[in-house]
């Protein structure tokens, strides 16, 4: 029973789990203080009472000492006998307002004699009720005992009990239906977050630009609830930047598988196209078959050399416990020359100028693939401007921080270009590219591989002029 109960109070709304809660200790405090207060208002008509008796026995002791008997009639419904105790024994003096059963009297009489106060005792008396007695000496040996009603006492208390009970069940059936209003008023913000919250659950997250539109707004509910508020609207923002993320990944990705398959699409129709031409001009001199099989192993390099930079790009994004790359201490002036003096012998037709420090620039990295680095640069350069354009390689080192400046004179990086000029398979000018044999991962591998060391690479410039800036740390990993 019990626990049909406990499954049925969790089974309730929260306010009106707290309204319940807030009567049952409320009934509990009126329980309290409603005994208390019953309990304080009986000893004090008593305490009357007996005070009542206490005048009215200085009477009658007089009385009962001038005749032997008390002579008065006492108030109706009140009792008076005197007794003559000695000896652990009482007789009671006739005549005498007793009742049917008096020893109850008695027995305080006999009580009396061995004690040097007046004592009073409550005892219900056969037929009669409660009584409260009184019992004092008029001289020695002889003992006057008082009896009065106390139901005009007990209807007081029940009328009081009464009293308590209406008013406090008023005040409880008040409290519980005022409180629950209440609470289900301070309850709302905790609702609309509920039902925000559903409103989420509902919502499609699985679009690719999902956003979530719902918000938790108002004022209500006290300090608490407005951090509970702010919290829950900052969770939400988080995520829309996540899904946000996820949405420019998964556009990214679709972008990326969708060059990439155009990118390795265009060597392989080469490479099959070369193939059906070398089996069409198996029987042709000699010379024509090795053109064609000169062409298939050019596209199979290009094809090679495109995959090798896909595998680096995810190594590096995966960022794997063995990273893609081979630290040691290298001097980056003599990369500068070393990448200056191919790029000079590949790319005649572009005047190079390079500046270098007096003092060798030591750091710890991966010499090969700071070097692949500077020949993307470098080629970059040479690919998107047009014979005759001066190119510069600048180093500098400064606050441990070695710099590496890649200059054109070209015409420049078009401003709506510039945030995506590091995006892999992007190209500012696509055909041109493509055809000089560009696959749109040059600047992304560079990107990735100064990352990975712990760098940065910047665009600069502008119209007429184009400036890749390497920046590396002197304690580079």
């Amino acid at each position: 029973m019990i626990r049909r109960l406990w499954r049925a109070h969790r089974g309730l709304r929260l306010g009106t789990r707290l309204a319940l809660g807030l009567g049952v200790l409320s009934l509990l405090v009126f329980a309290v203080v409603g005994t208390v207060l019953t309990a304080y208002m009986r000893d004090y008509l008593e305490r009357q009472l007996a005070d009542q008796m206490k005048l009215v026995q200085v009477v009658q002791s007089k009385d009962a000492a001038e005749h032997g008997t008390v002579r008065r009639k006492p108030y109706y419904g009140w009792y008076t006998a005197v007794y003559d105790v000695s000896a652990g024994s009482a007789d009671l003096r006739t005549p005498a307002e007793v009742p049917a059963d008096s020893r109850a009297l008695t027995a305080l009489a006999r009580t009396m004699a061995r004690s040097d106060e007046d004592l009073t005792r409550t005892v219900r008396i056969g037929g009669h009720g409660p009584y409260l007695l009184r019992a004092c000496e008029v001289e020695p040996g002889v003992v006057l005992v008082s009896a009065a009603p106390l139901g005009d006492v007990e209807d007081t208390v029940e009328q009081l009990v009464t009293v308590q009970v209406v008013a406090f069940g008023l005040a409880l059936l008040a409290l519980v239906v005022f409180g629950r209003r209440m609470l289900r008023r301070g309850l709302k913000p905790l609702s609309d977050m509920a039902g925000t919250a559903h409103g989420i659950a509902s919502h499609d997250l699985s679009e690719s630009a999902a956003r979530l539109p719902l918000r938790v707004d108002g004022r209500d509910g006290g300090r608490e609830v407005a951090e509970l508020r702010t919290a829950f609207n900052t969770m939400l923002e988080h995520i829309d930047d996540a899904l946000a993320v996820r949405a420019e990944a998964e556009r990214r990705l679709r972008r990326f598988v969708a060059d990439a398959s155009h990118e390795l699409r265009t060597p392989l129709m080469s490479v099959r196209g070369y193939a059906d031409l070398f089996q069409y001009a198996a029987a042709d001199e000699p010379g024509e078959r090795e053109r064609h099989l000169a062409r298939l192993r050019a596209e199979a390099a290009r094809m090679g050399v495109l995959l090798d930079d896909l595998l680096l790009l995810a190594r590096l994004d995966a960022d794997e416990v063995e990273a893609p790359l081979r630290w040691e201490e290298a001097d980056l002036t003599e990369l500068v020359r070393q990448a200056a003096d191919a790029f000079r012998a590949g790319h005649p037709e572009h005047p190079l100028t390079v500046t270098t420090g007096p003092a060798a620039v030591t750091l710890r990295m991966d010499p090969q693939r700071m070097r692949q680095v500077l020949d993307n640069l470098l080629t970059n350069a040479a690919v998107h401007t047009p014979p005759g354009t001066e190119v510069s390689v600048t180093l500098s080192a400064a606050l441990g921080v070695a710099r590496v400046a890649v200059a054109d004179r070209g015409p420049g990086v078009p401003a709506a270009d510039r945030k995506r000029i590091f995006d892999r398979f992007y190209r500012v000018d696509k055909a041109r590219s493509r055809d000089r044999g560009g696959s749109g991962l040059g600047l992304a591998v560079a990107g990735s591989l100064v990352r990975a060391h712990g760098g940065t690479i910047e665009l600069g410039g502008g119209p007429g002029a184009t400036v890749f800036t390497v920046a590396l740390p002197a304690a580079a990993r």
